[in-house]
């Protein structure tokens, strides 16, 4: 008998009948945990109101500014030079070229609800 480990699944929809029967066939055929309406997923907050769905992601960012010391750091407005070209032999080298990677992965999952940061996440990208 195989087994199989799924980790998260989310059924939404505005067929309540049809995803009742859903639960139903899972639970039938697997061992499945229901944990009712959804609130949180893989660093998402999903806010659901009768006219709409919010994707937030505050507590993300809240520990990508603590892990980074920017936590208390007042926010500016400034301009990116889209066409802005990243050369490897340019600037000085990174003392942690590993916690820079995490933090661009960091910010590119940001733009899932941030998009107006996709163009900044995708120049500092380049280097890799």
């Amino acid at each position: 008998m195989p087994i199989v480990y799924m980790d998260d699944i989310v059924i939404m929809g505005d067929d309540t009948k049809g995803i009742d029967s859903l639960n139903k066939y899972l639970q039938k055929h697997f061992q499945i945990k229901n944990f009712g309406s959804l609130k949180y997923f893989l660093g998402i907050e999903v806010i659901m109101s009768k006219k709409d769905i919010l994707l937030l992601q505050r507590k993300y960012i809240l520990d990508l500014l603590s892990e980074t010391g920017m936590l208390r750091c007042k926010s500016i407005n400034f301009s990116m030079n889209v066409n802005m070209k990243l050369l490897p032999n340019q600037g000085e080298l990174l003392e942690n070229i590993g916690r820079y990677e995490r933090l661009v992965e960091k910010l590119n999952y940001l733009t899932v609800t941030r998009p107006n940061i996709t163009v900044a996440a995708s120049i500092v990208c380049q280097i890799f």
